[in-house]
C-alpha cells in the first residue's frame, strides 16, 4: 500500500490491523489507516469491498474481530456520542415531520432542549429546509431527505461524521449543495469520512483510500493518485466511433498492448489511456490509418479518479466479465421495426423515430409536471434525459412507454400512435424503473424466469440468456439467493438483465446505475453501447453526469420544461464564459466572500481549491484576484479549466431558474 505524509497531529481515527470476519468470510483484512482533524476523507471501492463493515466498526455499531481501533482517542463504543453516522439506507421515519425527526434524534443523542432549538434553526437554514419543518419526511424529494438525514446526524455537533454513500440517488444540484454543507461543517471543526460510488465527487476529498477485497491498497490526495497512475488520457473524436473502438480495444487486449492501456467510449468520443504520450498517439494514428480511419481531433486530457479506480482494480483482477449478449438468429421482436418512410425523390428513405413526442404535457391538478415537451429519439441512439429531482423525467418516461396518459400532446412509440399498451408493442420495449421492480421474495433465478415468460423470450433462448445475466452479474452458483438480500448495486445489475432478456427494440432506463460501483457501471455502459449498436433506441436518466457523457445526445429538463439539447460536447461548448480553478489558503472563507459578489451557484469548493464560473473572464479574473487580496486571502494560482458536464448542467439549470424568477 502506498500512502502520503499526513500532519504530525493526533489522528481522529487510527486503525492498526483492523480485521472483521463472519464465519469463514473475511470482510475486512488487516487495515492500517489514519484520518486527521479537519479532513474530508474518502473511502472508495467496489461493492463488497468492506466499506460499510468498516463504517459500522468505526461507529461502534459492530465489534472488530481483531486489530486496534481508536476513534477520538477512545474505543468506538465509548466515542459514540462524538460520532455522527449516516447509513447507506435512509435513517429517517417517513411518517414523522422534518422537525419530529430532528427532535427524536436529538433525544437519542442527549442534546439539551436549549441547545436543540438553536441548532435546529441553524442546520435547517444551512440545508435550505427551514421552510419545510412541518412536512412529512416521506413527502420530501430524495435530495431533501438526504439533507434532513445529514441534519439529524449533525444535530449533536459530532467531532466525527461518517457518511456511507450519502448522495446516491441525489441530483447534481442537491449533491453540490450537500458538499457545500460538508465544507461548512469542516470549518466548524468536524472531520468527515465518507464512501461514495461517484468518483467525480471523490475529487472533492482532501485524501482518498482505494479499498478492495477488504484491504486498502492506496492512499493519497486525488492529484497524487492520478499522478501515481503513470498514464495519460487522450480524447479521440471521429465519425466511425464503433469501428475505432473495436480496433483499439483489440490492440489494448493483445499480449503486447504496450502503448494502449485502456479504451472506453464516452458518447461522441473515445478515451484512451497510454503510458507514453508520444508513442500512444503515434500508435492510435497508425492503427486507425491501417483501416482508413482518421481522427478529427486527438486531444490530451487529465486522467480522472475513475481511471485510477478502474485501472487499479483491473490490476487486482477485479473487473467483472464482459460477455456479448446472446443475439437471436431468428426473426423476432427486435426485427419488427416499422418500415422506412418515403422521402423526396432521390433521397434515401428515412425510418421513423423510435420515440417521438410533440408538445407532450402532463398535469396533476394545478401542478404541471411536464410542459410542451418535444423529443425525437432514433434507433441505435442513446439519449439522456437529465434534470434535478422533480424535473419531470420519470413522468415523461411513464407517458412515453404507455404507463401514464398524457394530458395533451402527441406520442409515437416504435411507429405506433394508437394503443401504446398493446401486447405486441410491449414485447418490443424494455423498462428498468427508478425503483427496483424485481420481486424481493423470489430468488434471482425465479425473477429471471418470470420476466423471460412475461416478455415472451423463446424457450430455446431462455436458458442461454438467463445464464448470461448470472455470469455478467457474478452470481453463478448463487442464483437461488433471495433477490431482497442482494446489495443495491447487485440488484441493479439483475434488474438490467431482466429488462433486456427479450432483446428489445426500445429500452427505457430510469437511473439504472444508482448505487453501482464504477467497475460495474463501466460494464453497464458497455452493454448499453452494444445494444445501441445493434439498433436499439435507448432513453436513459442519470444523476451521475460523468456517465451521461456516454450519451449520443441529451436534453436537460427543469420544472418540466426542456432548456437544452445536444451532444455532450455541444452542450459544454455552448456554455458562456469560462470555469476557473482558484487556489487559496482559506478556501471556505474565500468561497463565502465570493458568494457575496457572485451568484452562489457560480462558486464551489473542490478540496483545497475553488471552481468559479465567470461570464466575462478578462474583466472578472483581475477582480477576483483583487477582491480576495484586499480581504487578506491572496490567490496562490488561478487558471482556466474545461467545463465538465456537471458544471454545464448546473449553469443551465440555474440560469433557467433565474430567468423564470424574473
Amino acid at each position: 500500500m502506498t500512502s502520503t505524509l499526513a500532519p504530525a497531529t493526533t489522528p481522529v481515527i487510527s486503525l492498526r490491523g483492523l480485521t472483521k470476519h463472519y464465519g469463514t468470510t473475511r470482510a475486512v483484512r488487516g487495515i492500517d489507516l489514519e484520518v486527521y482533524q479537519g479532513e474530508i476523507f474518502g473511502l472508495i471501492g467496489p461493492d463488497g469491498a468492506g466499506k460499510t463493515t468498516t463504517f459500522q466498526i468505526l461507529a461502534g455499531v459492530m465489534e472488530a474481530s481483531d486489530g486496534v481501533v481508536t476513534v477520538l482517542q477512545r474505543s468506538p463504543r465509548d466515542a459514540r456520542l462524538g460520532i455522527g453516522y449516516l447509513t447507506q439506507q435512509f435513517s429517517l421515519y417517513m411518517d414523522l415531520s422534518v422537525n419530529e425527526n430532528i427532535r427524536y434524534t436529538a433525544g437519542l443523542r442527549q442534546v439539551l432542549p436549549l441547545q436543540l432549538e438553536a441548532r435546529r434553526q441553524k442546520y435547517l437554514k444551512l440545508m435550505n429546509l427551514d421552510q419545510f419543518g412541518d412536512r412529512l419526511a416521506g413527502r420530501l424529494s430524495g435530495g431533501m431527505r438526504q439533507k434532513l438525514a445529514l441534519c439529524c446526524a449533525v444535530i449533536a455537533q459530532p467531532q466525527l461524521l461518517l457518511l456511507d454513500e450519502p448522495t446516491t440517488g441525489v441530483d447534481p444540484v442537491s449533491r453540490r449543495e450537500f458538499w457545500e454543507i460538508l465544507s461548512t461543517l469542516v470549518t466548524e471543526g468536524t472531520t468527515v469520512v465518507l464512501a461514495t460510488p461517484y468518483l467525480d465527487e471523490a475529487e472533492r476529498c482532501n485524501r482518498v483510500a482505494l479499498m478492495y477485497d477488504g484491504k486498502i491498497h492506496e492512499v493519497g490526495t486525488p492529484h497524487q493518485l492520478k499522478q501515481n497512475l503513470g498514464l495519460h488520457r487522450l480524447e479521440l473524436r471521429l465519425d466511425e466511433l464503433a469501428a475505432a473502438e473495436q480496433i483499439l480495444l483489440t490492440a489494448s487486449q493483445s499480449a503486447d498492448a504496450g502503448p494502449l492501456a485502456d479504451v472506453q467510449t464516452f458518447g461522441d468520443r473515445l478515451d484512451v489511456l497510454v503510458p507514453d504520450l508520444a508513442q500512444g498517439e503515434a500508435t492510435i494514428r497508425r492503427l486507425l490509418a491501417q483501416h482508413h480511419l482518421y481522427p478529427k481531433t486527438l486531444d490530451l486530457g487529465e486522467p480522472t479518479l475513475e481511471n485510477v479506480f478502474v485501472t487499479r482494480l483491473r490490476q487486482q483482477g477485479a473487473a467483472p466479465p464482459y460477455l456479448p449478449f446472446p443475439q437471436s438468429n431468428t426473426p423476432g421482436a427486435s426485427h419488427q421495426r416499422p418500415l422506412a418512410s418515403p422521402t423526396a425523390a432521390g433521397s434515401p428513405p428515412q425510418p421513423p423515430p423510435a420515440i417521438f413526442a410533440r408538445q407532450l404535457t402532463r398535469t396533476f391538478g394545478s401542478f404541471t409536471a411536464v410542459k410542451n415537451l418535444d423529443l425525437e429519439i432514433h434507433y441505435g441512439e442513446i439519449f439522456g434525459l437529465l434534470g434535478a429531482n422533480g424535473a419531470g423525467k420519470t413522468t415523461t418516461i411513464k407517458m412515453l412507454c404507455g404507463l401514464l396518459e398524457p394530458s395533451s400532446g402527441e406520442i409515437a412509440l416504435g411507429g405506433e400512435t394508437g394503443d401504446l399498451r398493446s401486447a405486441a408493442l410491449r414485447r418490443r420495449i424494455g423498462y428498468m424503473s427508478q425503483k427496483f421492480t424485481l420481486y424481493d421474495d423470489l430468488s434471482v433465478l425465479q425473477n429471471l424466469e418470470f420476466y423471460s415468460g412475461v416478455y415472451g423470450v423463446p424457450r430455446q433462448l431462455r436458458r442461454e440468456r438467463i445464464d448470461w445475466v448470472l455470469e455478467t452479474c457474478g452470481l453463478v452458483g448463487q442464483e437461488s439467493l433471495l433477490t431482497g438480500r442482494l446489495p443495491g448495486g447487485w440488484k441493479q445489475r439483475v434488474a438490467f438483465g431482466a429488462a433486456v432478456l427479450h432483446q428489445p427494440d426500445i429500452l427505457f432506463l430510469d437511473e439504472p446505475t444508482s448505487g453501482v460501483d464504477p467497475l460495474a457501471r463501466r460494464q453497464f455502459w458497455r452493454f448499453i453501447n452494444d445494444f445501441a449498436r445493434q439498433g436499439t433506441a435507448i432513453l436513459v436518466t442519470t444523476h451521475y453526469l460523468e456517465e451521461a457523457e456516454q450519451c449520443n445526445r441529451m436534453a436537460f429538463l427543469t420544472m418540466g420544461t426542456k432548456v437544452a439539447e445536444g451532444s455532450p460536447s455541444q452542450i459544454k461548448a455552448a456554455q458562456p464564459g469560462q470555469l476557473v480553478e482558484v487556489s487559496v489558503d482559506q478556501v471556505q472563507q474565500a468561497a463565502e466572500l465570493l458568494k457575496t459578489w457572485l451568484a452562489p451557484w457560480r462558486v464551489s469548493i473542490f478540496a483545497r481549491t475553488l471552481h468559479v464560473v465567470l461570464d466575462a473572464p478578462p474583466v472578472e479574473i483581475p477582480q477576483v484576484r483583487q477582491f480576495l487580496q484586499e480581504a487578506g486571502m491572496p490567490v496562490r494560482s488561478l487558471h482556466v479549466i474545461p467545463f465538465s458536464l456537471e458544471d454545464a448542467f448546473i449553469g443551465i439549470i440555474q440560469r433557467a431558474a433565474d430567468h423564470q424568477h424574473t
